[in-house]
């Protein structure tokens, strides 16, 4: 069996489902005799040599973890910059690896986070320092390169079909005698993968949702407000599903918080969908309301996809089981063989292909007129949200989730200043 210690830690927003992920990277590591240790905040409790000793954990809070949202660890939103100018954190990173033997490293986010693993993989090679790199997927937003899907992004899509159903019922029982108009905002900075899924709610034009306001294509104001009259006309109601990240056409978001930029210098954005709600009712007069799941459409544990639990807790095993083998640099990732019986498998894919990519929203994805989904979409996007993986539910009427132990590993550095 392989000697040392692996290090685990998560990035970004978390998931439904990234639990589950960390679930499995823990109990392949043990299965490998691996002492399994966690980044408290992710890299930056890598950084700050705060580091949680898993193997603390009991075997059936480890297994319960898999049902549990939210990070277990802690994550971050916090980007490395080049090898060059943040040299003094990289080698940081090196020194509390070496103090601690620490022989693999496992980050599980997105892009950036797929970018910080190759970084750290390549100031390894120059240090000379035996450390394995492996990223692990995971963002809702499911625009990771290379993998047909990315974990998390299923139950997240899940969410957001049965939610804009259910809404749908609800607008339509009310829309005689009050709200003629709902807008729903979806995630999705630059992909509409998610605004995408509502998509599947219905079928048809007359079913919600009506319109789908995709990142992919400009938003033309005009246009909009001459569709949702139309449907109104003809239906009685209207649902719209909006992409956080809906553009004009000179590119300007039409919601911008205002807020500047987030931690990975992305424009931090909010509020489209309390805008448009505003817009419609000032040009066409209708009562209209409108809702911002904001994190409830990324935690929703509790209607999570049996397929996106599944590949979670894939892509863990692989990780460990590439680190171990010494396969320096990679990413595991979902690789879809068929679309009907739906099959799937996990092979290696190097991380420089991955990191800093982005993958939006395929033209064929997008009905002609812009405003809803193909069929080429429902047959990817179906297979993901299938299967229901419930978690526990105690006397309380409310899911058993876990918290761990969470025992520290003492420190053997200096703290870092910086």
């Amino acid at each position: 069996m392989p000697a040392g210690t692996l290090v685990y830690a998560q990035s970004g927003g978390v998931t439904a489902v990234i639990n589950a992920t960390a679930s499995a990277v823990i109990e392949a590591g043990r299965r490998h005799g691996l002492r399994v240790l966690a980044g408290r905040n992710g890299i930056l409790g890598v950084l700050r040599e705060e580091l949680i000793d898993t193997s603390d954990e009991p075997a059936s809070a480890i297994r319960a973890l898999a049902q549990t949202p939210g990070g277990a660890f802690g994550s971050c939103r916090y980007k490395l910059k080049s090898l060059e100018a943040d040299r003094a954190k990289y080698e940081r990173l090196i020194e509390v690896f070496r103090a601690h033997d620490v022989r693999w490293f496992l980050y599980n986010g997105g892009n950036d986070s797929a970018d910080t693993s190759l970084k750290v993989s390549q100031i390894a090679a120059e240090f000379g320092y035996p450390l394995t790199c492996v990223g692990v997927p995971k963002t809702v937003d499911n625009d990771l390169a290379v993998t047909d899907t990315c974990p998390g992004f299923g139950s997240a899509a899940k969410y957001t079909a049965v939610s804009v159903r259910e809404a749908a019922l609800d607008v339509a029982a009310m829309a005689d005698t009050s709200t003629k108009v709902f807008v729903y905002e979806a995630m999705g900075r630059h992909a509409g993968w998610l605004a995408a899924a509502a998509g599947l709610a219905g079928h048809g034009p007359d079913q919600a949702p009506h319109l789908i306001l995709f990142p992919e294509r400009p938003f033309d104001e005009a246009d909009f407000f001459a569709r949702v009259k139309a449907t109104v006309e003809r239906v009685g109601w209207c649902v719209v599903v909006a992409s956080e990240g809906i553009r004009t056409a000179d590119g300007t978001f039409v919601a911008d918080a205002g807020a500047g930029k987030d931690a990975f210098g992305h424009t931090q954005l909010g509020g489209v969908a309390s805008y448009l709600a505003a817009r419609v009712k000032d040009a066409l007069g209708y009562k209209v309301h409108w809702t911002l799941p904001d994190y409830l459409q990324r935690s929703a544990r509790h209607i999570a996809s049996e397929t996106d639990l599944r590949q979670a807790m894939a892509v863990g095993r692989a990780a460990v089981d590439y680190a171990v083998k010494g396969r320096n640099a990679v990413m595991p990732v979902i690789v879809r063989t068929r679309d009907r019986p739906y099959r799937w498998k996990i092979e290696p894919a190097p991380l420089a292909d991955i990191a800093n990519r982005e993958r939006t929203l395929p033209a064929d994805f997008i009905r002609e007129d812009g405003y809803g989904i193909t069929e080429a979409a429902r047959r990817y996007l179906e297979p993901l949200i299938r299967g229901e993986a419930y978690p526990r539910y105690g006397r309380d009427g409310l899911p058993k989730y876990v918290r761990l132990r969470g025992t520290p590993v003492p420190p053997r550095l200096t703290p870092f200043e910086g």
